[in-house]
Parts: C-alpha cells; sequence; structure tokens
C-alpha cells in the first residue's frame, strides 16, 4: 500500500521534561490526536493520514515523560492536561482542533477547560468522566479496576510471532482493523538485545495513568467547554453501564452525543474509516 503521509517522530521541551510526538507536515489548521491510556500515537496513523494533507497533525505520547509510582497515586490527568498546555504553547500553535480517545479525550477536555487551551472544537471519543463519587475516595492500586489488571500484565514476549499470537487471543484485540493490529505490534512492544519483546508502555507506567484518572474529578468543569463538542459513544462499550456521556455532553453548552451502533470502548482501532470521516466531517463544517 502506498503511504499518503508519514510523519516525523520529535521530541520538545515543556520545561522539566521532554514530549514526545509525531508530526505530519501542513500549512492549514491544526489537529491534536491523543491516545488512549497505555497505547501509542502511532495508533492514528490510518487516520491522521487520511485527513486533509494542508491540515497539520500532531499526535503526542504520554507514557513514559514523567517518573510517578502507582502506589502513590499515579500520574494525574490533570498534571497531563497542562503538560499538554504548555507543549502547544512552546510550539506556537494557536486554537487547535482537539481529537481524544479514552483517557486522551479527558486530558484534552480538562486541557481546555482548566488551562485555557484555546480550541476550534474537540471530538472526545468514549471520554472517561466517572460518576463523581469515585473521585472522593481515595483508592489504591489493588481496588482500582483497571489499574490492577494492567500492574499484572504479561510484559514479555518470545518474539513478534509470539506477541502476534497472543493479541489475537485476547478479546480487547479480535474486532480491531488489521492495520491498527499490525501497528501496534510494531510500535507498542519494544524489541530486546536477546530478540524477546516488552510492553513499550510498561504495566507499571499504564498503572500510574489509570491511578492517576481518579485523583481530579472533571464533571464541575464540563460547562466550561465553549466551544463545539461531539462526543462518540460505543453502543457495545463496556463503559456505559457508569459513564453517563449523555449527561456529561448536556452540561456542555455546545455538546452534541452521537452513539455509533455495533462497536466497543476502542472505537478509532475497530473502526478507522469512520473515525476519520467523522474528524474530517467536524473541523470541515466550521
Amino acid at each position: 500500500m502506498t503511504e499518503k503521509r508519514m510523519p516525523r517522530a520529535l521530541t520538545q521541551d515543556i520545561g522539566d521534561v521532554d514530549l514526545h510526538y509525531l508530526l505530519y507536515e501542513g500549512e492549514g489548521p491544526t489537529i491534536i490526536l491523543l491516545h488512549a491510556t497505555g497505547f501509542q500515537p502511532w495508533l492514528w496513523h490510518p487516520i491522521a493520514r487520511e485527513l486533509p494533507l494542508s491540515w497539520r497533525i500532531i499526535a503526542p505520547y504520554f507514557c513514559d515523560h514523567r517518573e510517578t509510582e502507582p502506589e502513590k497515586g499515579g500520574l494525574s490527568w490533570m498534571q497531563v492536561a497542562e503538560d499538554l498546555a504548555v507543549f502547544c504553547s512552546r510550539l506556537g500553535i494557536e486554537k487547535p482542533g482537539l481529537v481524544g480517545h479514552s483517557m486522551g479525550a479527558t486530558v484534552l477536555t480538562l486541557a481546555h477547560a482548566a488551562f485555557g487551551l484555546d480550541t476550534a472544537g474537540l471530538v472526545l471519543i468514549e471520554p472517561i468522566f466517572l460518576p463523581e463519587d469515585f473521585y472522593k475516595i481515595r483508592i489504591s492500586v489493588d481496588q482500582h479496576p483497571l489499574a490492577s489488571k494492567a500492574i499484572r500484565r504479561r510484559d514479555r514476549w518470545k518474539d513478534r510471532e509470539d506477541a502476534l499470537a497472543y493479541l489475537r487471543s485476547k478479546e480487547l484485540f479480535r474486532k480491531w482493523d488489521d492495520e491498527m493490529l499490525r501497528l501496534y505490534l510494531d510500535h507498542g512492544f519494544i524489541e530486546n538485545s536477546g530478540g524477546d519483546l516488552t510492553l513499550a508502555c510498561s504495566p507499571k507506567r499504564e498503572a500510574s495513568l489509570f491511578m492517576g484518572s481518579v485523583r481530579y474529578d472533571p464533571w464541575p468543569l464540563l460547562p466550561r467547554v465553549g466551544c463545539r463538542s461531539l462526543v462518540i459513544e460505543g453502543s457495545e462499550s463496556d463503559n456505559r453501564p457508569f459513564i453517563d456521556l449523555k449527561k456529561a455532553t448536556s452540561m456542555m453548552p455546545h455538546g452534541k452525543h452521537i452513539l455509533m451502533e455495533d462497536v466497543g470502548h476502542l472505537i478509532p482501532m475497530e473502526r478507522p474509516r469512520e473515525t476519520t470521516w467523522i474528524v474530517k466531517e467536524f473541523f470541515s463544517a466550521e
């Protein structure tokens, strides 16, 4: 397959740490794509390359830029949001379009509402707005439903074939687009000197990010989301029983909610073409 567009992998100093990101050059408006917990910016590639060539696309990577301990509360998503706002300031990015998935969607919301990151609009794919009571308690790693699984995640495979077989055996990856699965294998794993593979975002770092999800309650900030906002929910998402995205959308002054049928939480990985179309239509309609 001929690539229409390939990014450059760059690093930006944001003051006390460096932040890695992918850049797709363009002279037009800037779109920021922000990944879910434990995943990589390369998983946006099938979407980014299909967006208008004039758009500048930036996909930052938040996993290992700060040292954190899951047992000490992990990395607050509010800190990640502040880091993103500083990142945009350092690069001179003005009024970008913001597209985020899961953790990325929540972080973008916080960056806009809490740190004044001006934006041409928000596309929030399965954002994590937990029930408000969840933010009032402090729990351990073992008590967190996602961090407890992440910290125990398998982190070593003998080779690529072993890793691919493992991914295909897991329900989480069974509906993934084939190219997305290949990109995750290429960029979500690190090949060590002995030829074995480990996760690029280690179980400890992923658990730290999950623990950071409960450090700040985003609900009071939702009425301050003053831009056009599109919230996308998967009809088969495991989050639907406890995350009320219709309620969250109703609190945003210019929010719109859509339910995507027959897809789970990982919408960009399972439906990259539909995701591309939605992003293109949303920001072309300004």
